[in-house]
């Protein structure tokens, strides 16, 4: 994973196995972690791998506030089935003060629920995980790639169209042609992430766009014939 130099300080609610996973990759990343849940056992795992793990019932609003949930830089809300810990978790968060809430929600009536009470990001993961493997799978030359919303991805797509070879980003006319914006192009291990009209594309770069979804899956189309 790669470390990023800011450091910031994160609260986990919730210690099933996608809190867990939140609260690994944290650490992995030099940031300041509390992990809190109401099962003493889940607490006591952690204790070794954050800076701070607390046995603590989410649903109580005084507990939060002993915790200065409303202080911390981001708030993960990772309950898993139980939806009205999750609620609550949430929307208290929120009224203490809470600047970025991201929650996993169970099911589309969950998500927006809690996107109603103030959740600044909403995560699925089954449902998220199962759109990157079909989108893979429909789409094999894309490399790499991230759905930002429902309606646009970014994506790193392999060249290997020889008529793409040669040509500048002006004669390819990206943007007016796919509707989709060049942001870096990656070749033999070197990235250029500030791309100009006058680069040259050559056999196997990838190149990274951003755009809407269908645009996205007509240009990788074209560029992989």
């Amino acid at each position: 994973m790669v470390k990023t130099t800011k450091r910031e300080n994160y609260a986990v609610i919730g210690l099933g196995q996608f809190g867990r996973s939140i609260c690994q990759s944290l650490v992995e990343a030099n940031q300041e972690v509390m992990a809190i849940d109401i099962d003493e056992d889940a607490v006591n795992e952690f204790t070794n791998i954050v800076t701070r793990a607390v046995i603590a019932d989410c649903q109580d609003e005084d507990a939060l506030k002993d915790l200065s949930i409303g202080s911390f830089d981001h708030v993960f809300v990772a309950i898993g089935s139980n939806i009205q810990a999750s609620i609550m978790a949430t929307l208290l968060s929120k009224e203490l003060g809470a600047k970025d809430v991201i929650c996993k929600a169970e099911n589309d009536s969950h998500a927006r629920v809690l996107e109603k009470i103030g959740a600044d990001q909403i995560v699925q993961p089954e449902r998220d995980m199962a759109r990157r493997i079909v989108f893979h799978k429909l789409q094999p030359n894309i490399v790499n790639y991230l759905i930002l919303n429902e309606k646009v991805t970014l994506a790193e797509v392999k060249v290997d169209n020889p008529t793409f070879v040669g040509k500048t980003l002006a004669e390819l006319a990206l943007r007016n042609k796919y509707h989709v914006n060049v942001i870096a192009i990656a070749r033999e291990g070197k990235v250029n992430t500030s791309p100009l009209a006058s680069d040259e594309i050559e056999l196997n770069d990838l190149i990274s766009v951003v755009g809407n979804t269908a645009d996205v899956e007509k240009f990788n189309g074209d560029a992989n014939p």
